[in-house]
């Protein structure tokens, strides 16, 4: 049997990267995306729920930092089809050894990588070039009762955002910082 996914954890646990292998010739390539039974152990007997397709513009916007609380609790398989990403996940989950910390990834249109975000992590991105087109797998349909937001640029994450930050829209600016008030996931 060909495996088509290899696995790669980050130092937040539960967040890994997914290295897809796509086979091609000088036609081009076919790649698998998802598969219920190559993706069991990480999908953990969820299914996809709904699937999501963002194109952002402009280099140096920033998305993010999402998320749902329970029961709309997701996670998210996020791949870059066009352009280049840096794309974060920060652990929000209560009582968690890293809790507050974050990890980021390179995702790019021919990387062939998907970041997996789990249930209790924010999620959001910098575009790195122009015209970046991105595809979610939420294991949730999305619930806007349920949804909340960190502070993309909260000092107390200290995301490093490899390009200076150039738009953010108005509903990530409000997102609260990460302080004594915030009630982990």
């Amino acid at each position: 049997m060909i495996t088509r996914f290899f696995e790669h954890p980050t130092q937040l646990d539960g967040a890994l990267v997914i290295e897809r292998r796509p086979i091609g010739d000088a036609r081009g390539f076919v790649e698998r995306l998802w598969c219920d039974e190559d993706l069991a152990t990480i999908a953990a007997g969820r299914t996809i729920r709904q699937i999501n397709r963002t194109v952002t513009r402009t280099k140096g916007t920033v998305r993010g930092m999402h998320f749902q609380r329970a029961p709309h609790a997701e996670t998210k398989f996020v791949h870059c089809l066009r352009g280049r990403v840096f794309d974060v996940a920060v652990d929000l989950r209560r009582g968690s050894a890293t809790f507050g910390k974050w990890h980021g990834v390179e995702l790019a249109g021919d990387a062939h990588l998907t970041f997996v975000i789990p249930e209790g992590f924010a999620h959001g991105f910098q575009a790195l070039t122009d015209d970046c087109g991105m595809l979610y797998f939420h294991t949730a349909a999305y619930a806007p009762e349920h949804e909340g937001g960190v502070h993309p640029m909260d000092p107390q994450l200290a995301i490093g955002w490899p390009l200076p930050v150039g738009e953010v829209s108005a509903r990530d600016r409000s997102h609260p910082m990460l302080d004594d008030t915030f009630e982990a996931l």
